[in-house]
């Protein structure tokens, strides 16, 4: 452990008269540890920061760009490991222990430096304990709160000392010096943190660093904006030669972060993250929130598709922090959900509980978030949607375009309308009218789109999305003018047409229309249509009285549809002529539905509203209904009910 510490000084003039009446007050005040002997500890071990020269030195905070002057010093700090008899006394520990425990009662910098400059020596340890304190304090998602703090004379005392003294400092109390001045963004490219780096890099070199050191280092490395790679790629060589089993959570998590920047697109390290993968299995259960959120978001990045245990392992366990994750580690767990296609219980009800009683407080970004995954596992929370919706009306002019298709277009595609709805849909129409042009095309389609599955007509924007103008806006962006864009496009068309036929703005031209709609998320679902169908040929007694599968003029698709006359006798489905009334099965199985749900998602439900407009008969034959039915009698006998309920049963 090394002292922060003196020998001997001189002062020369300060830059301002307060600064010499400090530096005054502070000299008469120390203690002097002579060079020739061996490390004495004073009664009360403290420390005493010196300005020496008047030569100033300039560093900048990455962040903030707040100069501070450094002024020299000479200065020796020594380490109780220099002298073979020099060992650590047991008054000398409870001093240290003593340290941190006031420190750690300390609330503001000012009250930091204060007791610092009240201290005679102090060891390189509590010198970087109090700078990590300091940024602790001083540093939030914005960055460093009160950039003062970094032109205080102590601090800049501190700093000075460590920049001379890199080579004599403990390598735990250089590396959590660095830690703590890479939290206070302070330049990479100072001469101070071009010291402390280079110190750090040779001590690297010569396989000095302990696990914990490594991952101090290796911390400092991954905050800085354009980390040494070369020395990521060191540390995780000096770990592998450690023994992987006995890693602590932070090692493990540590690792991992450092592989994501090294290894993204190589594979050396493959056989390290096996060996990883196998070790943070069984220790899943002791990993912190923040470290789950670090190994998930790490085996997203590195694409471990076949660390299947592991990551179902992890998702349980994050059920468990859901209330403790920041912002930005539930992002990261949500991607790892989303990525992996993992879906948890008792993740979504631990989000259910959450999300309502946090969306105040949540980051917009974390809100769109949360309501992809809601989406893309289309799980109908209503306790979420509900509070989103109401954290909609209340916040939406101070979201960005994207944020606010994140937060609506859920809505639609879940099929749901809040108790709120009312509002919610007036605070909509109210922002696009204000910032309309600030969209992307394909964002405000998406928007527009979403509205009209939940019956919320648009006609006021439809003028611009049927526009030449923003058609070629569409086309020129990516993913342009695709059959998914075209179909988004071609339903808008049809809605107006059939839903709201006193529109009279202008049409969407044929050529952007489609001729089928694609229905990729809900698509038949082929085992239960043939159940239906072996029903229906029970019932009919001969096929060629439905067909399965039609496409009709009007862009759908019909699972199965049936003819009948005027006077109610079913048509074969080849015959055109005398066809009064025409059936479409809709044959609902769980792909269409929310999940564990009976709410049919925002596509299907406008299909089977339109296709009655049209002017079908629609019987909808949903899964939850006919799963249960054991044998073909029993499904004709339902589907007679369903599709004739005026005529009389089937014979025996």
């Amino acid at each position: 452990m090394a002292l922060i510490s003196r020998k001997s000084f001189q002062f020369y003039s300060s830059s301002t008269p307060a600064s010499r009446s400090v530096l005054m007050t502070l000299s008469k005040r120390l203690s002097f540890l002579r060079g020739q002997q061996k490390p004495q500890y004073c009664s009360s071990v403290a420390m005493r920061m010196l300005y020496i020269k008047d030569k100033s030195q300039y560093m900048f905070c990455r962040k903030n760009h707040v100069q501070l002057r450094l002024q020299s010093l000479y200065e020796t700090v020594r380490l109780c490991g220099e002298t073979e008899n020099c060992t650590k006394s047991n008054n000398v520990w409870m001093d240290e222990q003593l340290f941190f425990k006031k420190l750690n009662n300390l609330c503001t910098s000012e009250e930091i430096f204060d007791f610092l400059s009240s201290l005679e020596v102090m060891s390189d340890t509590m010198a970087s304990g109090a700078l990590q304190r300091i940024s602790e304090l001083e540093v939030d998602d914005s960055g460093v709160k009160n950039p003062g703090v970094l032109e205080n004379e102590v601090f800049r005392a501190l700093c000075l000392q460590l920049e001379f003294e890199s080579s004599k400092l403990s390598s735990s109390g250089l590396l959590n010096a660095l830690q703590a001045l890479v939290t206070l963004q302070i330049d990479p490219q100072s001469t101070l943190m071009a010291s402390l780096l280079s110190e750090s890099e040779e001590r690297l070199g010569k396989g000095q660093l302990t696990v914990e050191n490594l991952c101090a280092l290796g911390d400092s490395l991954l905050e800085l904006e354009s980390p040494n790679c070369a020395m990521l790629e060191e540390i995780v060589n000096h770990m592998q030669e450690k023994d992987i089993e006995k890693w602590t959570p932070r090692e493990i998590a540590m690792v991992y972060r450092i592989l994501q920047v090294t290894a993204r697109e190589r594979k050396q390290y493959q056989n390290l993250l096996n060996r990883l993968n196998s070790v943070t299995l069984p220790a899943v259960s002791q990993l912190s929130p923040n470290f789950a959120s670090v190994v998930l978001n790490s085996l997203v990045v590195l694409c471990q598709t076949q660390a299947v245990a592991l990551v179902t392992a992890l998702c349980k366990h994050s059920a468990e922090h859901v209330p403790y994750f920041t912002d930005c580690e539930l992002v990261n767990v949500l991607d790892a959900f989303l990525y992996f296609g993992h879906r948890e219980q008792s993740f979504t009800e631990a989000l259910e509980t959450h999300v309502p009683k946090s969306i105040l407080t949540m980051h917009p970004q974390t809100v769109c978030k949360v309501m992809q995954y809601c989406c893309k596992k289309v799980i109908l929370s209503k306790p979420i949607f509900d509070a989103v919706a109401e954290s909609f009306i209340s916040n939406a002019d101070r979201l960005t375009t994207d944020q606010i298709a994140g937060y609506i277009i859920p809505f639609g595609t879940l099929n749901y309308l809040p108790p709120s709805a009312s509002s919610l849909f007036r605070k909509l129409e109210t922002v696009l009218h204000t910032r309309l042009s600030h969209f992307q095309p394909h964002t405000l389609l998406n928007l527009l789109h979403s509205c009209v599955l939940i019956q919320r007509y648009p006609l006021n924007f439809l003028p611009k999305i049927f526009s030449p103008y923003f058609l070629q806006k569409l086309q020129a962006q990516p993913p342009g003018l695709n059959r998914v864009v075209t179909s988004q496009l071609t339903q808008l068309f049809l809605t107006v047409t059939l839903e709201c036929p006193f529109y009279e703005g202008p049409k969407l031209h044929p050529k952007y229309q489609v001729k089928a709609f694609p229905t990729p998320h809900s698509s038949c679902d082929v085992h239960l249509l043939k159940r239906v169908k072996t029903g229906l040929l029970y019932l009919l007694k001969k096929r060629i009285y439905f067909a399965s599968e039609v496409s009709t003029p009007y862009f759908y698709a019909v699972d199965i549809e049936i003819k009948l006359d005027e006077e109610g006798f079913v048509l074969p489905v080849a015959q055109c002529e005398e066809v009064h009334k025409r059936i479409a099965l809709c044959v609902d199985g769980q792909n269409r539905f929310c999940a564990n749900s009976h709410n049919l998602l925002g596509e299907e439900a406008i299909k089977q509203r339109h296709l009655q407009l049209l002017g079908y008969e629609v019987v909808q034959i949903p899964f939850f209904e006919i799963e249960s039915l054991e044998n073909c009698r029993k499904m004709a006998e339902y589907l007679h009910k369903k599709i004739f309920p005026h005529t009389y049963g089937l014979r025996n």
